[in-house]
Order: structure tokens, then sequence, then C-alpha cells
């Protein structure tokens, strides 16, 4: 899958869910080409996640959600995601 597709169905994927609001999604792949578990077929991705609901609720906790949400796309696509909560 390519980064713009990666893109979209994370878009969507979070955005179904009603306690978030906007998702801004940036490719850090740049800043790991040089590093030796790199792998030109998955991504390393920063989302800001703009969510009143998620910022209630433990950092952790968040992270779970989003993970488990975007659990196959983790799996296949991404090798190292950042999540911040705005």
């Amino acid at each position: 899958m390519d980064i713009e597709n990666l893109f979209k169905n994370i878009k969507i994927k979070l955005l179904k869910n009603r306690f978030i609001q906007h998702v801004e999604i940036e490719d850090k792949t740049y800043l790991h080409l040089k590093h030796a578990s790199h792998d030109k077929n998955k991504y390393h991705i920063k989302l800001n996640i703009y969510s009143n609901e998620l910022k209630k609720i433990s950092r952790i906790e968040s992270t779970k959600q989003i993970n488990k949400i975007l659990e196959s796309e983790i799996k296949d696509h991404i090798h190292s995601i950042q999540i911040l909560l705005k």
C-alpha cells in the first residue's frame, strides 16, 4: 500500500469513531531510512488526533483504543507510530 492510501484508510477508520473530531497525519519515514531495520513497505507516521473524549482518559488507554482501531494497518504497513492528542 502506498502512503497516500494508508493515510486515507487511517483517516476513514479514525473518523468513524464519534470521539475523534479531526486527524492530521505526517509521514516521518524519511527520518528512518538509514536504520538497519528499515522496511520500504512499512512507514513511520505521526498522528495528531483531536479528541475531547480521548483527552479525558489515560494516555495508555487512549493509545490502546487507537491501536485497536488501526490494528491491521499497524500489522501490515506501519513500523512506527507516534500519537499526539490535542
